[in-house]
């Protein structure tokens, strides 16, 4: 493989790339009819975002996306993105951007390699079974020289794995780490057995928890596959609006971007909503991995106590018990701690094109990995579980 000659191009849409070579190498292990791993990687998620327009002109994030080619074959794809801002990462970069541009600099635009808006962890690099090195050294190379004869400033992988992060490291890339909560499924039997896992005053709190949210005055039903429903979406759509205007200002997502979930993922979503005589009154919503059920959007359109924690978290843990998975719960949030999330280590790689800068960014992640690590310490220390539960675990 390594006498092969590579191709690396640049593709305006995933549409000119296809789904039998995208999903040959973002999702190999989908061939047996299973799920995929990472459900934003595959090419439904990705070309509904294309689709409904959620990325493309005026929003800021332009596909460009990377393919690698051996002897004609596609055997290696990235997920890439033109930036002209820094918004829907979350992995914030903002303080770079007004540094570098303070100094007479220019930050935008730059090269992201990443899933918009999904703050979850994922390959990056998606090479065919046998091209894992190969194809992730040309990706990288690829994107470093398109962003070098571009005049980009830079180039940034975020939220890769840790393998990923490993190698980039290698290649001369800046390691960035960062932190989420996520939960892991230890092979519980049930709820009270995740619950008997935890001290006496955290497992007595989340009961209190449920059973206040559980008294809403409605019932929470779970939804996924068939069971989904236009009309589950017309009410979701209204929630995403009223949490996207509040956080983001304006909602990333477009509302055809669901009706294509709809038709193309609705065996990948679990969408948990509380509803009062059939109306729904508040949702979350979650996609499905192989292995990992990662929460991504709450709403509402009343409040009651403890209902977020109850539909994000505890219906999420409900469902990941019932079907051996663990859970992201995506971006920040240190009160997820108190309901069975740990912190966790997440990784990004960056390429900085200026000298000076790239070495004042090195330096600043340096002496942010560090604060990152004694965090995650502390806050291990101070998490729910018994002591001997926390050892075990260690």
């Amino acid at each position: 493989m390594a006498s092969e000659t590579l191709e690396v191009t640049l593709h305006g849409s995933i549409e000119a790339i296809g789904r039998d070579d995208w999903d040959a190498c973002a999702c190999p292990e989908a061939g047996d009819g299973g799920r995929p791993d990472d459900p934003f990687t595959t090419y439904r998620f990705l070309a509904a975002l294309e689709e409904s327009r959620s990325v493309g002109e005026g929003t800021g994030w332009m596909p460009r996306l990377l393919t690698v080619r051996a002897g004609g074959q596609v055997v290696a794809v990235a997920p890439s993105y033109l930036k002209s801002h820094s918004q829907g990462e979350y992995i914030f970069d903002f303080a770079w951007a007004n540094a570098l541009e303070n100094a007479g600099g220019r930050y935008y635009p730059k090269l992201q390699l990443a899933v918009p808006f999904t703050p979850a962890t994922g390959r990056r690099f998606l090479t065919r079974p046998g091209w894992e090195e190969t194809g992730r050294a040309a990706l990288v190379e690829g994107a470093v020289r398109i962003a070098s004869d571009n005049g980009l400033s830079s180039v940034h992988a975020t939220f890769c794995t840790a393998e990923e992060a490993e190698a980039g490291k290698a290649m001369g890339l800046l390691h960035r780490v960062s932190q989420q909560f996520h939960w892991e499924n230890r092979g519980y039997a049930g709820f009270d057995d995740f619950l008997a896992a935890l001290s006496s005053r955290k497992r007595k709190n989340i009961r209190k928890e449920r059973a206040e949210a559980q008294g809403f005055g409605g019932e929470i039903n779970s939804y996924t596959g068939d069971r989904l429903r236009p009309e589950h979406w017309d009410a979701f759509w209204r929630f995403y609006q009223d949490t996207g205007s509040r956080k983001w200002g304006s909602p990333y997502l477009t509302r055809p971007f669901f009706d294509l979930i709809q038709r193309d993922m609705r065996d990948d979503v679990l969408l948990v909503l509380a509803e009062r005589d059939g109306e729904p009154v508040a949702g979350a919503l979650n996609f499905i991995g192989r292995k990992t059920l990662f929460g991504r959007y709450w709403g509402c359109t009343e409040h009651h106590p403890f209902l977020h924690f109850e539909l994000c978290y505890y219906q999420a843990i409900d469902y990941a018990i019932a079907h051996g998975l663990r859970v992201e719960a995506g971006a920040q949030g240190e009160h997820k701690l108190a309901r069975g999330y740990l912190p966790v280590e997440t990784h990004s790689l960056h390429w900085i094109a200026d000298p000076g800068f790239r070495r004042a960014v090195a330096d600043y992640l340096e002496a942010e990995a560090q604060a990152v690590d004694n965090e995650i310490e502390v806050l291990t220390a101070y998490g729910p579980f018994r002591r001997d539960e926390r050892e075990e675990a260690e």
